[in-house]
């Protein structure tokens, strides 16, 4: 794979906790700087009855590229990538193509790429996040958590798992009047000694000066 000046990969602690989200923020903060962006989401699979736009087109809208450099496997079912394709009749991507995938052009500054669900979530046929995560090596990894009840479990078991990997927590939906989102960072930061965001201004200046 061509590789930017910077990688980052973006995971969540589970579905649904806003990474797509996260990452066209970010995407569209950084390009406010002037800076040369890219997103790779390698794989997707989805809802076709859901009006929602698709990851791939939130993230090629946020980019400035076309949807279809963005995103290689597109699987209209909404299960994990390879249950998605076993359901449809079809081969699942396997981590050698999804790394090919995740290929980016000349003179990028930073490239994104958005996994699947949480780090142990199953997006290839021979492996999950944390497997392309080791294969592609980004420079920082995001892990995206809801910072409702529940998220200390949650992080210190995704971030157990990244070992040493070079990673920061975005606490997605934040509310700073919320005592328990607040003790929750509290205790992510003091406690664990994490790395902890709550912002898209916050995040995206952690991963660009690291």
């Amino acid at each position: 794979m061509t590789r930017p000046d910077q990688l980052v990969f973006v995971v969540g602690t589970e579905t649904e906790v806003g990474k797509t989200w996260a990452s066209a923020a970010l995407l569209r903060r950084w390009r406010t700087e002037g800076v040369n962006v890219s997103a790779r989401k390698p794989v997707q699979s989805f809802d076709p009855d859901d009006p929602a736009p698709l990851d791939s087109e939130v993230l090629s809208a946020a980019s400035g590229e076309l949807e279809s450099a963005v995103c290689q496997f597109s699987l209209p079912v909404p299960m994990a990538p390879p249950m998605a394709a076993a359901s449809l009749g079809v081969s699942a991507p396997t981590l050698d193509e999804l790394v090919a995938a995740c290929s980016f052009d000349d003179g990028v500054d930073i490239g994104l790429i958005e996994g699947v669900g949480g780090v142990y979530s199953p997006l290839a046929d021979d492996g999950h996040n944390l497997d392309l995560i080791e294969r592609i090596a980004p420079d920082r990894v995001v892990l995206v958590a809801d910072a409702r009840l529940g998220v200390i479990n949650a992080v210190r078991s995704a971030t157990i798992e990244m070992g040493d990997l070079t990673h920061v927590v975005f606490l997605n939906r934040f509310d700073p009047d919320d005592p328990l989102h607040v003790a929750n960072l509290g205790w992510l930061r003091d406690r664990d000694h994490l790395e902890v965001t709550t912002s898209i201004d916050a995040l995206a200046s952690a991963l660009r000066f690291f």
